[in-house]
């Protein structure tokens, strides 16, 4: 081990010439020592003495010996006290700022405060009694796995009849509403399908039941009923979702597909300092949009905005629903039924979109809970950019049902997945008995086929989709353990602590474009760091989303703790 350490060290120090030209401008600016220090590069789980930091760049990890060269007059010497030092967390799936507006307008009824259905509805009458007459009531979170089935039309109505109510999904993809906020909305009995795929549920009896059914639906209530949007409240809004963010050892998050074309300029400001980066695509629709940047460049590395921590990589195209409503496109019936779900887009549809996404110099992120839509995308993305293509990397999101076979071809063509390794931790067991049987559930977010194969891949929240916190990604990746009745969901799937933490450091900086200058403790990389109170290499299995994270570092500036 300790040559293994000593081998680590040589391989991450600084070239002499940069020593020396740190040493000449004063030295280092901060020098961690004093703990465990864990690179996460070549040497895996090795570990180094110190670590220096200079504008914001790694300087040099290696021997305590060698590092303290580089301490000059105005050095900041940070003494971890046997905490463990890592590369930052990058979660490459989180929408970052649906978390933070939904936090700051709508009301939580999530299964995490209302386990318990009766008093999810008890909080809904709770908060019809103290807003104002005609004013909507918005709530989001609401899992209808956990907390005990679809919502329906009849049941908000017994909330109120006259207050129009919106409840989105946990998911994100769906929704239900009252009776009054239909009839605001226009939608009407003869309403048919969508563009993009949304569409509402229907009763036994044919007629409206209150679920609505993606995003082309859901907007058809949004647009009446969530409040505007000021630079207020958008500010602040983020503000506290970056603190929030930081205190999780998030060093950088990316945005996929939600965030408005009209919000760049504000979050290039925002992410001047102070926050962690923030990473973001376009939706398809919104393609167009990017163009005025593109002097930034697009293609295998992000564009990053000057004088901000704020970046573009890649578009995003929504292929099919959610697996806990059945909107997720499969081959096989989910069980007790005939149902396999649907995709958002034909098969033809989707090549000319993934077509058009290469045409425009970006790579392509399309949301895929089911097998079937990912032979879909597998499809479009094979015709449209052929395999290992220049333009950066290709991911799956989520790829939740994928099979073995996928899984070699995505490793062929030079495709990754990202799980949304939450789903195993919260919907294991009802994935297992409700929707899919032993046998599927079991290969759910394949990861450790992924490392058998070699394919890299990551893990992500999906937060408000899921809650937020890497750690928890860790955990689950490692013991594939169901929190709801502590099964093991696939153990043929879990992995290592390593293959674990590299798929939320290195192999997510590569994912959102910027896995030459993230993602690992060597030099010349941003110095983003987070500590931990304890190793993770070190703790029980499931123990290890119990570490508490005691500080953030983004550009070697400290953000929390």
């Amino acid at each position: 081990m300790a040559f293994a350490g000593a081998a680590a060290g040589v391989a991450g120090l600084a070239l002499p010439g940069d020593r020396a030209a740190a040493q000449a401008t004063g030295g280092a600016d901060t020098i961690f020592q004093g703990g465990t220090i864990i690179p996460l590069g070549a040497a895996g789980s090795a570990s180094v003495e110190a670590l220096a930091i200079k504008g914001g760049e790694i300087v040099a990890a290696g021997s305590a010996a060698d590092i303290a060269g580089l301490k000059g007059a105005s050095t900041t010497i940070v003494d971890l006290d046997g905490r463990t030092l890592l590369p930052g967390f990058i979660d490459p799936h989180q929408h970052s700022c649906f978390v933070a507006l939904f936090s700051e307008l709508l009301a939580d009824v999530g299964y995490t405060n209302y386990p318990k259905r009766a008093d999810m509805i008890a909080s809904l009458k709770a908060l019809d009694a103290k807003l104002p007459a005609g004013e909507w009531l918005l709530a989001y979170d609401f899992d209808n796995l956990l907390q005990g089935g679809d919502l329906s039309m009849a049941e908000l109505d017994g909330v109120s009849k006259d207050r129009p109510i919106l409840v989105w999904y946990i998911n994100m993809h769906d929704g239900a509403a009252n009776s009054a906020a239909f009839k605001i909305a226009g939608i009407t009995e003869d309403v048919g399908m969508l563009p993009g795929g949304g569409h509402f549920g229907r009763g036994a009896d044919g007629k409206l039941n209150g679920l609505i059914y993606e995003e082309s639906a859901m907007l058809k209530f949004v647009a009446h009923g969530l409040p505007k949007i000021t630079p207020a409240i958008f500010t602040k809004a983020m503000t506290d979702y970056f603190k929030m963010s930081a205190a999780l050892g998030n060093t950088a998050t990316h945005e996929p597909g939600t965030i408005q074309p009209d919000w760049i300029e504000g979050l290039v400001k925002l992410t001047a300092s102070g926050t962690g980066r923030l990473s973001a695509s376009l939706m398809y629709d919104d393609m167009a949009a990017g163009d005025a940047y593109k002097a930034l460049g697009r293609g295998a590395k992000a564009a990053l905005f000057p004088d901000s921590r704020f970046s573009l990589y890649g578009i995003k195209i929504v292929g099919d629903g959610s697996n806990q409503t059945k909107t997720g496109a499969q081959t096989i019936p989910y069980l007790g039924g005939t149902d396999k779900g649907q995709p958002n887009y034909a098969p033809d549809e989707l090549k000319t979109m993934v077509a058009a996404t290469r045409a425009a110099g970006w790579p392509v992120q399309i949301h895929c809970n089911g097998d079937f839509t990912i032979d879909n995308a597998l499809d479009a993305i094979e015709a449209g950019y052929g395999a290992n293509p220049s333009t950066g990397v290709n991911r799956i999101e989520h790829c939740t049902m994928a099979r073995p076979d996928q899984v070699a071809r995505m490793k062929k063509l030079g495709v990754e997945p990202s799980f949304l390794m939450n789903h195993v931790f919260l919907y294991g067991a009802a994935y297992r008995d409700q929707l899919f049987g032993p046998e599927r559930t079991a290969f759910m977010d394949p990861a450790g086929a992924c490392v058998t194969e070699g394919l890299p891949f990551t893990l992500h929240t999906d937060a408000p989709c899921s809650p937020l916190g890497t750690l928890r990604l860790v955990q689950t990746a490692v013991t594939r353990h169901c929190a709801i009745d502590n099964s093991v969901i696939g153990p043929d799937q879990k992995i290592t602590v390593l293959d674990a933490l590299r798929a939320v450091t290195s192999a997510a900086a590569a994912q959102i474009g910027q896995g030459d200058r993230l993602g690992t403790l060597e030099a010349g990389k941003q110095a983003d760091i987070v500590v931990l109170e304890q190793d993770p290499f070190k703790v029980a299995p499931d123990d290890i989303m119990k570490i508490k994270v005691s500080q953030t570092w983004v550009g070697g500036e400290k953000i929390f703790g």
